[in-house]
């Protein structure tokens, strides 16, 4: 049997009203956000995660586009390498909201007989997107780097270049700590992996200051070779995108919550073991399937309701998990590998 259901109740509700600012704020995302007006899912936290995930996307977009903007304006003035390639990079990360976001509003869409666990495996291919995004933002910047090195160039404007890199930093780390809350809080690798991409983009911000001070005393090799150490922090990011969405298209989940079910299950009264657990990702969302061992002797009806309290308690211990599915097995016949003897015999018997 199969329950829906989620005790996490986020902190941070998308329909408060307290102060000018708020009510602007909820305006202006309830023209912009598809949303429903029915009871349920107005207080469905799974939805909510998703209206938490646009706003920070949205939020993050407008943040990264003003200082892209900014450093972009200085780059055309000063023909800085370095800040090119940092800008580059935040215009890149800017613009990973728009698959993110289009992966939050189709996870909200309910399941279908087609997609019957929904829509919510769209965080992933956004998050394939993303990394594909970082991949390109790294060649660019390495790319332009080497075309500097072969054929060098004055940097002009270095008080300014500075001071782009310094913006980029506080730009970037803001939009950084901000995504990856969110994305932790909802279960969203796809956002966490953003945000993350977005740190790095603030440290390598700073690498431009250094481009800045080489070029100040005479050497106008810093500029390309800084805008080369920026790639190749870009790549470091990629490898921990990579490997995060990696993961999450593989099914992984952090074994402590294996642990967490399984500890769960088996402090349920009348489990007397827990044959198997499997957790999964849908978006941002876990599912679970287990199988437990019961006593032999118990009706249909006790079994059931051992099933029933199971999933309700598995609910309650593992974090973001809104759907379970419990399968029991009596202590005569534990696990599935039973499950095909005991087809074959039923039918022979009927037959």
């Amino acid at each position: 049997m199969t329950e829906h259901h989620d005790h996490n109740h986020p902190a941070d509700h998308g329909h408060r009203h307290d102060g000018l600012l708020a009510a602007w704020w909820h305006r202006l995302t309830h023209a912009v956000v598809p949303h429903s007006h029915d009871s349920r899912a107005k207080t469905d936290p799974a939805l909510e995660s998703s209206r938490d995930g646009l706003r920070a996307l949205w939020i993050s977009l407008v943040g990264l586009g003003i200082t892209a903007l900014a450093q972009a304006v200085i780059v055309v003035l000063s023909g800085s390498v370095a800040l090119l390639g940092d800008t580059l990079h935040n215009v890149a990360d800017a613009l990973t909201a728009v698959p993110l976001g289009i992966a939050f509003l189709l996870g909200r869409r309910a399941a279908t007989r087609a997609y019957t666990y929904g829509y919510g495996r769209a965080e992933d291919l956004a998050g394939i997107v993303i990394v594909v995004v970082i991949a390109g933002s790294a060649v660019a910047a390495a790319w332009t780097a080497v075309d500097r090195l072969l054929r060098p160039a004055e940097v002009t404007h270095l008080p300014w270049v500075a001071a782009a890199g310094l913006v980029g930093f506080i730009g970037n780390e803001l939009v950084a700590r901000y995504r990856i809350r969110v994305g932790r809080r909802i279960g969203s690798a796809a956002l966490v992996a953003d945000g993350l991409h977005a740190r790095t983009d603030g440290y390598t911000s700073l690498a431009v200051l250094a481009a800045a001070g080489g070029a100040a005393l005479g050497w106008r090799w810093a500029d390309p070779v800084i805008g080369l150490v920026i790639a190749v922090a870009i790549a470091v990011v990629l490898k921990d995108a990579a490997r995060e969405v990696y993961r999450r298209l593989m099914d992984a989940v952090d074994p402590e919550l294996v642990d967490q079910a399984e500890t769960a299950l088996r402090a349920v009264d009348g489990v007397q073991d827990v044959a198997a657990v499997r957790l999964r990702w849908v978006g941002h969302r876990l599912h679970a399937e287990a199988e437990l061992v019961v006593d032999a002797g118990l009706t249909l009806v006790d079994a059931h309701q051992i099933a029933a309290d199971a999933e309700h308690q598995l609910t309650h211990a593992v974090p973001r998990l809104t759907t379970a599915t419990v399968h029991t097995d009596p202590d005569s016949h534990p696990g599935g590998h039973h499950h095909l003897n005991l087809s074959h015999q039923r039918r022979q018997l009927s037959g």
